[in-house]
């Protein structure tokens, strides 16, 4: 495992528990099983445990434990669904978790101007299913079924950001408790603004260091008359990528469009019993009229068929597309598991898409010529692609090839002037490649984070260190 930098440190002083326990009682624990719980997670990162986890219900909760915490210098993390990979939501400097996912109700939905306020706790498959009779949808998508805040505190995307963008386009407006215990709202529920310093960009991707997100309003959209999924295998990667960027140039409005490559595609069918050909394969969707969506997929699949495509596999039934996209949800699960008793360590990047096909590819072949296992999937409309490692726990030597062959990647990706990770965050796994990738301008995200954060107790030791 990776650890994560863990300085030492006292236990939490008794009188401070004592007040914690007075305010919150039961949903106050020290519990070691559910201190493990918001220690560890599904990544390669060692764990880091809290001293203590308050189980928040309202904003005002948050407000509380965080003047209780700053009172007594106590770092604070929030947590969610626990789903970040970059060991975004790990104490590394102890102290209190708030958990925040029994903040979880949609407070209002607006569906003549097309939003919803929900509270952090909220998880994004929960708002799909409230949404349904409205005749509107949330599209973000990033796989695991996580929390709204959360999504919004590592500026989430996914499966259909190439059409719907990521947190950052969705979110129109955030309650936050500041770093001092204050409740602020960053910003009103209309479509544009011109009143001052946008704050909810600024909170938006802040990983819980500037403040603790407790209730989101976001942009939704009405659900397409018609959805239609397809599969494509190809005979190369070259040519699967290909056909995603001459679709985009071609003005295809793809909904979505994921790229598993062959390893991918024969873990996927172990893991959720598919029948795929174990080829680099395309998974699209298209949304809109049943004329235009007929027409997307006659333009996609004669661009696919120039490129090496084989038949297009395509369905409207949603079952069936559901079938498809779980398994595509269940990627990491399946790459990870090639091997029993293995660990996980995906990484992600983001280049402009005319250099993705290089990227990609390259990182192909560093990953071929080395012994670990690895698969290659992505969000390949927006240039952005993960890989996924199966590594060996017992076999030091392992990571140390990953992190070789990771540290090239983010160089490459950087080098083409794209970004060390597409969506997972910096966390604690890439804080010195975002120095890399924008020098200077890290002075000046240190500058906000200590005017916002003096004490440094805001979900200390992420994103950069100070």
């Amino acid at each position: 495992m990776i650890h994560a930098p863990r300085p030492t440190r006292p236990p939490l002083d008794e009188a401070f528990v004592a007040r914690l326990r007075q305010r919150f009682g039961d949903a106050l624990t020290v519990s070691e099983g559910i201190r493990r719980q918001h220690g560890t997670s599904e990544a390669h990162f060692a764990e880091a445990l809290p001293d203590a986890v308050v189980f928040a219900a309202s904003t005002e909760d948050v407000a509380d434990c965080v003047r209780l915490c700053v009172a007594a210098g106590v770092a604070i993390v929030p947590f969610g669904a626990g789903t970040s990979i970059e060991g975004n939501a790990l104490p590394v400097h102890g102290g209190v978790s708030i958990n925040l996912s029994r903040m979880d109700a949609i407070l209002a939905v607006n569906a003549g101007d097309f939003d919803c306020t929900v509270q952090a706790g909220c998880r994004r498959e929960e708002l799909n299913t409230h949404l349904r009779d409205t005749g509107l949808f949330f599209p973000i998508d990033p796989g695991a079924n996580a929390t709204i805040g959360g999504m919004a505190s590592t500026r989430a995307s996914g499966t259909n950001a190439v059409r719907y963008g990521t947190m950052r386009e969705a979110v129109l407006s955030l309650t936050v408790v500041t770093a001092d215990g204050n409740v602020i709202r960053t910003a009103t529920r209309a479509r544009k603004s011109a009143a001052g310093y946008d704050l909810t960009r600024l909170f938006v991707g802040s990983e819980g260091t500037l403040g603790i997100i407790t209730e989101v309003t976001l942009r939704l959209h009405p659900i397409p008359e018609q959805i239609m999924s397809a599969v494509c295998g190809f005979d190369s990667l070259q040519g699967a990528v290909d056909t995603v960027v001459q679709s985009i140039q071609c003005g295809v409005p793809l909904a979505r469009v994921e790229i598993l490559d062959d390893k991918q595609i024969a873990a996927v069918n172990r893991w959720s019993r598919l029948d795929l050909p174990e080829v680099t394969t395309l998974f699209f969707e298209f949304h809109g009229s049943p004329a235009g969506v007929a027409e997307q997929v006659e333009t996609v699949a004669a661009l696919a068929e120039g490129n090496g495509g084989g038949a297009f596999a395509w369905s409207n039934q949603p079952e069936e597309r559901a079938r498809l996209w779980k398994a595509r949800h269940e990627a990491y699960y399946a790459a990870v598991n090639v091997r029993p008793g293995a660990v996980g360590w995906t990484t992600d990047v983001c280049v402009p898409i005319s250099r993705l096909p290089e990227c990609i590819l390259q990182t192909r072949a560093d990953i071929d010529a080395g012994a670990v296992p690895a698969t290659i999937l992505g969000h390949v409309g927006d240039g952005n692609f993960h890989v996924i490692f199966s590594i060996d726990p017992e076999r030091p030597d392992e990571f140390e090839a990953v992190e070789r062959i990771n540290r090239r990647l983010v160089e490459r990706a950087i080098a083409m002037d794209g970004t060390c990770t597409g969506e997972h965050g910096i966390g604690i796994g890439k804080q010195d490649w975002l120095v890399a990738e924008l020098g200077d301008a890290v002075d000046t995200m240190r500058v906000l984070k200590r005017a916002l954060d003096p004490n440094n107790l805001m979900n200390p030791g992420k994103i950069f260190s100070l």
